[in-house]
């Protein structure tokens, strides 16, 4: 933690009491394609509406020069309340009174136009902030520095992957001067060498402003990192207090783990009924973008690896290594302009929370939606769609339409979709970065459960707790190459290492002997 702040003599940045927020459930503007499947769907009955309140009896107050972390569950109401801080939404009943300017930051990437240049996003940024332009020339090569673009500051942001936006976001709205700042799930995609930077960054940000507000699911940042976390639990403030104390809390309303049969695959990874024959094979190869000024970038380069039918593969590496590139490649999104790649069975991918969903449509909608763009029969998702809603544990606002949901709420539902109908090889790339505790312990079961079926399941993330658990076998990507191919243990201590990282092995070693090093030139 930084320091301890004092609520009776600090002086407060933020007032808010008794605060809450309704809405009718039903009570919102569709476009003509949502009204058109809705009516056809109901066959002109009225829908009942009910009054719901994602947000009730707030009480808080936010200090000078602290970092507060807000945590809780998907659908918990932190994003409405940081929507409340910032002005974006106006409060029910209450009052909250914030002395200061606020600059939010809502998830990577947003308010970016993916036809620009990083460069020219950073202006357009600048003064969707209100930030004059001389003060952004000002800072413009210092963001420039911080966001370790490089080159790729002056080529379009289509070209980015979620993980540079978060980079690039995070270093406008931190060097730009904010009284306050407020960084909702907005370094879920970030390596952990840029969380660390921007932990720093941020408490030399409260030296000079008024409060940094932080909203994340991430515990053991937000122990690290905050002076005072508030727990939101259905739409109130659960607790208040000292960040060890409150995640203890937290962690002790999680329900217990039911005892589970042997599977395949076990923690210790020594157990996995992995076979010989490959499911992907990839011999050489290499991806390229012709960028402006007529270079060429290769996303990846030489890339030779194979995954045998029954593994759980882990793909980590720094934000613009190469992962979702690679992703793409499996999915035949991208083809390749080197070398070739073989798959051996039907892929379905889940690129980022919310891929392929239509905001206008509900979740019930996007179920059928999502299914069909994984190749997956009416039929099919018919016998499973009680399923998928159970496990997605959103059953309450399966009939809101999407551009309502959290984005955690948005991964857990496209979880649930593509987890449930078992494809033969499952992609999972930054998917479950906005997941809290209690899904991601779910999911991860899940994984395992599905190797029994599938053939073989693909996980990028910068999660690494999450990879040594579930992965039996991990690639570290460094600049469009594999800089290491093991265990997943083996792999993740490596990139760990390379970062200047503490690395909290468990003292397997055993997993090492599995581990395949390539040429140290890759």
């Amino acid at each position: 933690m930084v320091h301890k702040k004092d609520p009776a003599t600090d002086e407060k940045v933020i007032r808010a009491k008794n605060i809450g927020v309704s809405f009718y459930s039903g009570n919102h503007k569709d476009d003509y394609k949502s009204k058109v499947l809705k009516f056809i769907k109901q066959r002109g009955k009225v829908q009942k509406q009910e009054k719901i309140w994602p947000l009730k009896d707030i009480n808080f107050e936010g200090l000078q020069g602290e970092i507060l972390g807000i945590i809780g569950s998907n659908g918990a109401g932190k994003t409405t309340l940081s929507k409340i801080i910032t002005g974006i939404l106006q409060e029910d009943k209450g009052h909250i009174h914030v002395d200061g300017k606020v600059t939010a930051l809502f998830s990577f990437g947003m308010g970016f136009n993916k036809e620009l240049t990083g460069r020219e996003n950073v202006y357009l940024n600048g003064m969707m902030l209100g930030i004059d332009k001389e003060l952004i020339n000002h800072y413009i090569d210092d963001i420039h520095e911080f966001s370790e673009l490089g080159k790729f500051i002056d080529q379009p942001m289509k070209y980015y992957s979620s993980g540079m936006k978060a980079r690039l976001g995070f270093s406008v709205a931190a060097h730009l001067e904010p009284e306050i700042l407020i960084l909702d799930e907005a370094l879920n995609t970030g390596d952990a060498k840029f969380s660390q930077k921007a932990a720093q960054k941020m408490k030399e940000l409260v030296k000079r402003a008024k409060m940094v507000i932080i909203v994340t699911h991430s515990l053991p940042y937000a122990q690290r990192n905050c002076d005072r976390l508030i727990w939101v639990d259905g739409g109130s403030v659960r607790e208040d207090g000292d960040p060890k104390e409150v995640i203890a809390n937290y962690k002790a309303t999680m329900p217990a783990r039911p005892p589970r049969k042997r599977r395949l695959l076990q923690l210790d990874k020594t157990e996995t009924n992995i076979q010989e024959n490959a499911v992907v094979k990839a011999e050489n190869v290499g991806v390229s973008f012709q960028l402006k000024g007529n270079n060429t970038f290769w996303a990846l380069k030489d890339m030779n690896f194979d995954i045998k039918v029954g593994e759980v593969v882990g793909i980590i590496g720094h934000n613009g290594a190469g992962k979702s590139t690679l992703c793409k490649v499996l999915t035949k999104i991208y083809r390749p302009d080197e070398g070739q790649i073989e798959l051996n069975g039907e892929t379905s991918a889940l690129l980022g929370y919310g891929t392929g969903f239509n905001p206008q449509l509900t979740g019930s909608d996007n179920i059928y939606l999502n299914a069909m763009l994984l190749g997956i029969p009416k039929k099919r998702v018919d016998e499973k769609y009680e399923e998928i809603v159970e496990f997605s544990g959103i059953k309450r606002a399966i009939d809101k339409p999407v551009k309502e949901y959290s984005s955690g709420m948005k991964s857990r539902l496209g979880f649930s979709i593509a987890a449930t109908l078992k494809p033969d090889i499952f992609i999972i790339d930054e998917a479950l970065s906005t997941g809290d505790m209690e899904f991601q312990q779910k999911a991860s079961e899940r994984i395992q459960d599905m190797i029994e079926s599938a053939k073989a399941v693909i996980i990028v993330s910068h999660n690494m707790n999450f990879v040594e658990k579930v992965c039996t076998r991990a690639l570290w990507m460094e600049q469009g190459q594999i800089r290491y191919d093991g265990s997943a243990e083996e792999a993740v201590a490596k990139y760990r290492e390379s970062l200047g990282l503490n690395n909290k092995q468990n003292g397997n070693q055993n997993a090492a002997k599995k581990a395949r090093p390539q040429n140290a030139n890759n």
